[in-house]
């Protein structure tokens, strides 16, 4: 939700706007119902939801529904939705599904150490020298974390969403959205640098107090990660948001799905 909340709020111009998005090529990894990746299609991307073969089902019936609904309504601004199984690091799935593409996404793929690197080799063979990756994820554990930026920035340039560009509903400290560019080689000029910070820029769409439902656009809304900053731990005691009472509730409602009360 965060991120096509995100998306919502950047579709006005710039990079994300249906203009700039139609006919990209996007591929989602770990998709699970495929929001994130419907939302691409939304806005004019032909999009690739994948995950894992036993998650297919579920997948494949959320796009036709959805799809249906959508051709109904507002079917010229629509791009595209096709399901596909993608095993990270299985390189017949990475090649059946036609790389490369100008967007990979994610949402909460990252949530244990030994995935980081079937999940990096599989960005890097679905990527080429101009893909953006977005990825949004909840930091569940700080070593995990650090050691996925260590990863990224070996090869990646990595920029962390602000906070204050995101929907006020779902901003949360553990809450992370990352846009990543591939890093200029060594022999690149001085001028690499700065080129590299404008291919992975984006316009934030904010809403302007003082006028009457207009939308302006202000800065990047991109800063450095800083993992001192992210890291800082959340009182015990603190008031549960309206977005942490859902998440939880969610969570219990799948731990307790498959309990029978005799």
């Amino acid at each position: 939700i965060t991120f096509i909340l995100f998306q919502e709020r950047n579709c006005r111009r710039g990079r994300f706007s249906p203009a700039k998005l139609k006919g990209k090529r996007v591929i989602e990894l770990g998709a699970g119902c495929g929001v994130s990746g419907f939302g691409m299609a939304l806005l004019g991307c032909d999009v690739i939801v994948t995950d894992q073969k036993e998650v297919l089902p579920l997948l494949e019936r959320n796009v036709e529904r959805n799809i249906s609904r959508v051709m109904q309504k507002n079917p010229e601004s629509f791009g595209s939705v096709k399901v596909a199984e993608l095993q990270w690091g299985d390189e017949s799935h990475i090649k059946a599904v036609g790389p490369p593409f100008d967007y990979i996404i994610g949402t909460d793929v990252v949530y244990v150490e030994h995935l980081l690197e079937p999940l990096l080799q599989t960005i890097l063979a679905l990527s080429g020298p101009r893909t953006t990756i977005m990825l949004g994820y909840e930091i569940r554990s700080t070593s995990v974390h650090e050691k996925m930026l260590q990863m990224w920035k070996r090869n990646f340039d990595v920029k962390t969403v602000s906070k204050s560009k995101m929907d006020e509903t779902f901003q949360h400290p553990s809450i992370q959205l990352f846009i990543m560019g591939f890093k200029h080689s060594a022999d690149c000029t001085e001028n690499s640098d700065e080129a590299t910070v404008e291919k992975v820029d984006v316009e934030t769409v904010v809403e302007d107090k003082s006028s009457e439902g207009n939308v302006v656009v202000e800065g990047s809304g991109l800063v450095e990660e800083n993992v001192d900053d992210q890291n800082k731990p959340i009182s015990q005691n603190a008031k549960l948001s309206e977005w942490e009472a859902r998440r939880y509730g969610a969570m219990a409602a799948r731990i307790l799905r498959d309990v029978k009360i005799s």
